[in-house]
């Protein structure tokens, strides 16, 4: 009985108790009319409700997703499609999609009733501004009777899911080419490097040379069959991910940890479209491999958290197991001895960069995202005009600044030095950029500068780019001397 009464709609339980109070009115007056119109009040709902029950609506959806995977701020469209496979026409419809909160209220929408055979199609935009998976549905529809009297629900178990990636910021300087490989070389001398070539045969493609036809795998295969020259390794970019909890600060989009995703997203992508294939490795150990190095590096990034570890172990173990030729850090708080343990997993020959974030600059940050170029940075507080980057600090509170790129520190120091904005008057076709120590940092990058790694240090409000393309070039990377300061190799 309750499961019967909650199909009525207000309308149906507004017609159920006129009839069956115009019922009693008649019987206690005597009115036969009376009765005759509460019985039929009463009858008209009821025979709603068995004509609902009776009915067999068989509906069908599919949904998709334009595109499927978005970036951080960007308007996707769903679209659904529902249809009508059942034999008879359906009533009101009522839909309403489940989405997560996040991404907005639930959308409704009323349709006159499909039509046997017929189908409607409904779409409506998404966006979100915190990477992540997200899943959208399933479809709850309503379907009224032509009275409106009584309705039912049902829910497919059809779902989507949304990818929004972290934000990928296009890099320009200091590509990521094959002559960042463990040899120092191109692809052409790596492969000769290995020796004979592996003769494997495969089908032939237009513009293939005749003379590898593979003849014996032709008459084998019934077509025409080429050698395939495969290289014994090829490229390989390593991403390493700092994701310790205790590394980073700030709390959401302004967070050093989005920054540093941000980083590895933006580098990772960097290096698959120079050709390079990849391996992303966090302090838990690897989260993505190198196939489809761009579509998977993007979708593991676009779900990881902060992790509960304090050193990099993990890391460094799967580390020995991987063949690359490039090896890119990303870390917040490094100490002296994590510096050390990443600094000595780097094989002999390979390139090592890596990215260090001054973690205290993120501590007040305000929510602006300055993963990528801010244009709004010359007009904030203190920042240098035309510069078009970060406001220079005073050398007071910088703890002194360096010339131009390739000058030492000041004697004594012993301190590296971070990006920051061109001073004004030097152009961005000079190639000179101004660096500001970092106290914070300076120890780790000392550590890995001695090494041989290519170090950078990036503030709350460095822009990636600026960032990236401060970064100093094969063969003047600071050295370490017999006194122990750096010495800039010119």
């Amino acid at each position: 009985m309750r499961s019967a009464l909650a199909r009525f709609t207000a309308r149906g339980a507004s017609f159920l108790a006129a009839g069956i109070i115009g019922v009693l009115a008649g019987l206690g007056l005597g009115s036969d009319a009376l009765v005759s119109v509460g019985v039929m009040l009463v009858c008209l709902p009821l025979f709603s409700v068995w004509t609902a029950r009776r009915a067999r609506y068989q509906l069908r959806c599919e949904r998709r997703i334009v595109p499927p995977r978005a970036a951080p701020g960007q308007r996707v469209t769903v679209q659904v499609r529902l249809e009508n496979v059942s034999r008879i026409a359906t009533g009101l419809l009522l839909a309403e999609e489940a989405i997560p909160y996040s991404l907005g209220p639930r959308p409704r929408y009323v349709l006159n009733g499909i039509e046997r055979g017929g189908a409607r199609e409904i779409s409506y935009p998404l966006r979100s501004d915190l990477r992540g998976k997200y899943q959208v549905g399933p479809l709850r529809i309503q379907i009224a009777d032509v009275f409106g009297l009584v309705s039912f629900h049902a829910d497919f178990a059809t779902r989507a899911t949304l990818t929004v990636t972290p934000k990928v910021v296009p890099l320009t300087g200091a590509p990521a080419t094959g002559s960042w490989s463990a040899e120092g070389d191109g692809r052409s001398r790596m492969t000769a490097a290995a020796g004979d070539d592996d003769v494997i045969p495969r089908a032939y493609r237009d513009g293939d040379e005749l003379r590898r036809v593979h003849w014996r795998s032709t008459a084998r295969y019934g077509e025409l069959m080429v050698r395939r020259e495969e290289q014994r390794w090829q490229d390989r970019a390593v991403l390493i991910l700092d994701t310790r909890r205790l590394a980073h600060a700030g709390s959401g989009p302004a967070s050093s940890f989005e920054y540093a995703v941000s980083a590895a997203a933006s580098i990772g992508v960097h290096a698959a479209r120079s050709g390079l294939a990849g391996h992303l490795l966090t302090d838990s150990g690897p989260l993505a491999g190198p196939a489809m190095f761009e579509d998977v590096l993007l979708d593991a990034l676009s779900v990881v958290t902060l992790s509960r570890n304090v050193d990099f172990a993990r890391a460094t173990t799967a580390l020995s197991t991987i063949e690359g030729g490039l090896l890119v850090l990303i870390a917040g708080r490094l100490s002296a001895d994590a510096a050390r343990e990443l600094a000595a997993a780097r094989r002999q020959g390979c390139q090592g960069i890596a990215l260090l974030l001054a973690v205290s600059t993120w501590a007040a940050v305000p929510g602006a995202d300055r993963t990528g170029t801010d244009p709004a940075a010359a007009g904030r507080p203190g920042a240098a005009a035309g510069s078009g980057g970060p406001a220079a600090r005073p050398a007071s509170a910088a703890g002194g600044e360096r010339g131009s790129a390739g000058t030492g520190n000041p004697a004594g120091t012993g301190t590296p030095a971070g990006p920051t904005a061109p001073a004004a008057g030097e152009g961005a076709g000079t190639g000179m950029t101004r660096f500001r120590r970092h106290d914070e940092t300076a120890a780790a990058q000392a550590i890995l500068q001695a090494a041989g790694w290519r170090v950078i240090t990036a503030d709350s409000a460095t822009p990636l780019q600026l960032a990236w393309q401060s970064l100093p070039r094969r063969g003047s990377t600071a050295l370490r001397s017999g006194a122990g300061r750096p010495v800039v190799a010119r």
